[in-house]
């Protein structure tokens, strides 16, 4: 959980890769940078975005308990604390798809890589100069 403009600062992908790297799988926060923010959907972090006084009941339920914990349902887009509050969140439908399907910029490209690859084909016969000195 975090506090707006989350991100602020961090445009480099390092910074997902370093939440990431410890183990962090989403993030809560009022607002993120807008780099930032793109940049953890390229990562598969889910950047969560919930009203200040939606993370500020998280906060104090956090420092309330020890082992504090809450579940966040992507397919529901919901995030659901142990005592009852459960809050919605929006968010992009492709991007959904992707994180669900664990999908970056690279792995859609290679959905179509059957098709990449006539395409590539059929480019080479029709111009081979070009690919003749690519072997």
């Amino acid at each position: 959980m975090a506090r707006k403009n989350f991100g602020c600062g961090s445009s480099r992908e390092h910074a997902p890769w370093a939440l990431e790297d410890y183990g962090f799988n989403a993030v809560i926060a009022p607002s993120y940078a807008d780099i930032f923010y793109n940049n953890c959907f390229k990562n598969g972090l889910l950047p969560v975005i919930l009203t200040e006084e939606q993370v500020d009941i998280l906060f104090n339920e956090m420092d309330a308990e020890e082992g504090y914990q809450l579940s966040i349902d992507l397919p529901a887009q919901t995030v659901t604390t142990d005592s009852g509050h459960v809050f919605s969140f929006e968010l992009d439908e492709f991007r959904k798809e992707c994180l669900l399907n664990g999908l970056d910029e690279i792995g859609l490209t290679l959905q179509n890589a059957d098709d990449i690859k006539e395409y590539e084909t059929q480019r080479a016969a029709q111009h081979p100069w070009v690919f003749g000195a690519i072997k």
